[in-house]
């Protein structure tokens, strides 16, 4: 039950270190946020156009366009809440739960309830962190994942090609202490189907199925976690319910208590 817990905070840092959301009556439990009703939505610009003579950095700046380009790097907070089932090794049978995730900068808030099983919750306040799991650490939420496309240009970052997988296009975001991202996006609209997370000496593999637009910027809303270990490989499927970007965030959020 652990190397679920464990699965499933770190791979949710990764997966969406970019995205997070306003709680519901159906979220698990979560702090409060000062709500507004969503803008519409607008569309996002079609991305550069992919070609097999593309360099690695053409890709990087495809995918973030993608993303939404100015209004994906420009986002200051974002709440994600939804449904999550967590398969162990070899089961066919998932733990259902509930998840609600925030994210502003380097700052992270996860909490998971899969009542009775486990309920979990996991803060980084930018400085320390805490984890309802002791011994359950998670990188800075600002180092890994979709962000990194926000950073790709700018000076300690690197761009590195790596083999494609079938029709999908590759390529390597390194910051300057070593840590990388590995993306695969669509030839035809550039959008990051799977990335691949190193931490802490174990590879987090994240694929994409279906994406929303919200306010300009390109939200993964089912997506599937896949975590090799030792005891074979954990997944976990998400499906996010509810989306806000850009909101007034209470006090309480990423306090530790």
């Amino acid at each position: 039950m652990k190397l679920i817990l464990l699965s499933t905070a770190l791979v949710l840092v990764t997966a969406v270190a970019a995205f997070a959301q306003s709680a519901s009556s159906s979220s698990a439990s979560a702090p409060t946020v000062n709500s507004s009703p969503a803008p519409a939505v607008s569309a996002i610009p079609a991305a550069s156009s992919i070609n097999a003579n593309s360099s690695p950095t053409e890709l990087a700046r495809a995918a973030l366009a993608a993303q939404g380009g100015d209004k994906f790097k420009n986002l200051k907070n974002v709440w994600l809440v939804g449904t999550v089932d967590l398969y162990a090794p070899n089961s066919a049978q998932s733990i259902p739960g509930k998840f609600s995730l925030v994210t502003a900068g380097p700052k992270m808030r996860l909490d998971v309830d899969a009542s009775p099983a486990f309920k979990f919750k996991q803060i980084y306040d930018g400085q320390q962190s805490y984890s309802s799991i002791p011994g359950v650490q998670m990188p800075p939420a600002d180092r890994f994942g979709l962000v990194v496309l926000t950073k790709f240009d700018q000076t300690g970052y690197t761009v590195t090609a790596l083999a494609d997988k079938k029709k999908l296009r590759g390529f390597r975001i390194t910051d300057s202490e070593g840590n990388s991202t590995d993306f695969y996006i669509d030839a035809s609209t550039g959008r990051v189907m799977q990335y691949l997370v190193p931490y802490n000496g174990y590879t987090f593999g994240i694929e994409n199925s279906k994406f929303k637009e919200f306010e300009g910027v390109l939200v993964p809303v089912n997506y599937t976690q896949r975590l090799e270990m030792p005891q074979g490989a954990f997944f976990a499927e998400y499906h996010v319910k509810d989306v806000k970007l850009n909101q007034q965030l209470g006090d309480d959020v990423f306090v530790i208590q």
